[in-house]
């Protein structure tokens, strides 16, 4: 038996110091009642795969070596790793190519183990999301304060179906973990559970981490790491997490769409805490990785997924989308969309534009209705007002487009660029066809198809003569219809 503490640590202030730790996430599971070709941790809460809402709380806390536990699928995890996790931040992975427990997983990371001994290793699982750096740092600490060989972390459900139960004795110290396959009728009525989050002295559990000790089911066929829990003995304790969601996953597609309510709701919280006006939710979805100024108004129907930095002072929406980019101060996104590109300071864009990957705008920039920008940089002062498609261009400072203008950027086999200078005035309908120059205070008529550079304060037209064939139209009716 061993016993537990039911007092956690402080509140989490500081990531985690000490330099001899790593963490083992457990990622190898099918999910089959997920209903999905993709693995189970890759399943999405607010757009992003539980896996990485747990890799970037390990980071947050202070852990940076982590290695993930594969098999089901393990090609479309490795993808996102190489894709998400890069240079100092790559994680390393392992296979577990038959699913015989949380025990038999972590044995495949043996080796992983094996390099980072004399220090304490964390396990945890790749379809937990909410298992977030102030209960991996607070419950650190509280392993070292004890000097435990291994600490569980567990926490109190009111339907804690699908867990593993924690058991006590009538003083109230642990008798066992129990899995919820295996236990009986009585067992299944406990609510306190196992998070399936561990902190254990590398060494100890190296010791205890082979099939001649951790003993396969007799019931599942299985082998469970609560299983090494109960042979570390007296030197096992546990630590209470502050909060039941820290333990939730997903089984099934009802409780990730349950996942994903409780995420949405506690971000817009925090968001409209920390001075974000939110006045109506509707529609409104929020990534984990957003960051948002105090002031800026959010609007019904606004979706701000992935990496997000937006200012102070701000509109964004109504039915806006930002995907993987930063707004200044002060910016207007009105009914548009912004994918992986920055806005600068005192731009406002819409209704109904959109601003591609790899493009800069602003600051002081005007894109009004039914504009396309894509990997081009609009200067200070430009106004784009409605009806245009601007591509691989580097346009200038106060650049005045009149209606229907494009920039011809591809010839069907290349792309190529068109800069234009400040101050220019590129007339309604205009095509520039790339590569073109057009020099700092150049006009281009309307209607005109540049072709060849303008030098600066040049006027450029392109256009065939007017002819106009008097009578023509009348002809035209008399004639028999065919």
């Amino acid at each position: 038996m061993f016993s537990v503490s039911n007092q956690n640590i402080g509140n989490f202030s500081e990531p985690i110091h000490s330099g001899n730790v790593c963490a083992i996430i457990l990622a190898a599971g099918e999910g089959k009642r997920m209903k999905s070709k993709k693995p189970k941790a890759m399943m999405e809460v607010l757009f992003k795969p539980m896996l990485g809402w747990v890799i970037d709380s390990v980071r947050e806390a202070g852990v940076n070596d982590i290695c993930v536990v594969t098999g089901h699928l393990e090609e479309v995890i490795k993808d996102y790793l190489a894709k998400n996790y890069t240079g100092d931040a790559a994680v390393s992975t392992v296979t577990q190519t038959e699913r015989k427990g949380t025990g038999h997983a972590v044995m495949m990371a043996k080796s992983f183990l094996e390099a980072h001994k004399s220090g304490s290793v964390l396990i945890l699982n790749g379809d937990a999301p909410f298992m977030d750096c102030r209960n991996i740092s607070n419950s650190f600490y509280f392993h070292e304060a004890r000097s435990n060989c291994v600490t569980v972390i567990s926490a109190m459900l009111d339907d804690p179906t699908g867990y593993g139960r924690i058991l006590r004795a009538a003083d109230g110290s642990l008798m066992s973990i129990v899995e919820h396959k295996e236990a009986t009728m009585e067992q299944l009525a406990v609510k306190e559970v196992n998070s399936g989050a561990y902190w254990f002295e590398t060494d100890a559990l190296l010791s205890v981490l082979d099939t001649d000790h951790i003993k396969c089911s007799s019931v599942t066929g299985e082998y469970y790491l609560p299983d090494a829990v109960k042979l570390l003995g007296d030197a096992a304790n546990a630590f209470t997490a502050d909060s039941a969601s820290v333990v939730m996953g997903a089984n099934d597609p009802v409780q990730l769409g349950e996942l994903n309510q409780i995420a949405r709701t506690g971000i817009l919280g925090d968001m409209i805490a920390q001075g974000v006006s939110i006045t109506c939710t509707d529609g409104v979805i929020i990534g984990p990785d957003v960051e948002i100024g105090g002031g800026t108004v959010i609007l019904p129907g606004t979706i701000l997924r992935g990496k997000v930095t937006i200012g102070e002072d701000c509109t964004i929406g109504p039915n806006s989308l930002v995907e993987n980019a930063v707004i200044h101060d002060n910016v207007i996104l009105n009914a548009s969309q912004v994918k992986q590109s920055e806005i600068f300071d005192d731009t406002d864009i819409g209704p109904f534009s959109q601003i591609r990957p790899n493009c800069k705008i602003g600051p002081k920039v005007h894109i009004g209705d039914f504009v396309e920008v894509k990997n081009s940089v609009l200067d200070e002062g430009t106004k784009v007002a409605h009806l245009t498609y601007v591509g691989d261009s580097d346009v200038g400072k106060r650049v005045n487009f009149g209606c229907g203008c494009v920039t011809v950027n591809y010839d069907g086999k290349n792309k190529a660029r068109c800069v234009i200078g400040d101050d220019c005035f590129i007339g309604c309908n205009t095509n520039l066809v790339a590569p073109v120059n057009i020099g700092a205070g150049a006009y281009t008529a309307a209607g005109s198809t540049i072709t060849h550079d303008i030098p600066s304060d040049a006027l450029g037209i392109a256009r065939a003569r007017q002819v106009v064939k008097d009578g023509w139209a009348a002809v035209k009716r008399a004639e028999p219809k065919k």
